[in-house]
């Protein structure tokens, strides 16, 4: 069950890592901001294509406790995620976003796949 958890998460992250490598401007655009310029999808394609991809192949190999690091992998994935849905709280004291998507969407997906991992971690090997 932990591998099926883990998976999912590496999946919506290959999915996002992907997105954010082809087609920069359009995985920014519901947020509001335009990668209208070489530096700014330079960008979106490090922050979230990059990243993106880089932590779904840890997620994939951690899924089959690759060297043992299934825990530690899955906790670190779940307080990044946990740490951007702690921004977007901030960001409903500072700003007060009033629409559910994208800001408040995106943070009950954090919560949840965070969730995820964190029940996988307490699954063990």
């Amino acid at each position: 069950m932990a591998e099926f958890l883990i998976i999912v998460v590496a999946l919506f992250f290959a999915g996002m890592g992907v997105y954010g490598l082809a087609l920069p401007a359009h995985l920014v655009a519901p947020f509001g901001l335009t990668a209208d310029s070489a530096t700014a999808r330079a960008e979106v394609r490090a922050v979230y294509g990059g990243f993106g991809v880089a932590v779904a192949g840890l997620l994939f190999f951690a899924a089959f406790d690759a060297s043992g690091i299934r825990s530690v992998a899955a906790v670190t994935v779940a307080v990044a995620l946990l740490g951007m849905a702690f921004g977007r709280i901030v960001a409903a004291l500072t700003d007060r976003p009033t629409r559910f998507y994208p800001v408040w969407f995106y943070f009950v997906v954090e919560l949840v796949l965070a969730g995820l991992l964190l029940s996988a971690a307490a699954l063990g090997s």
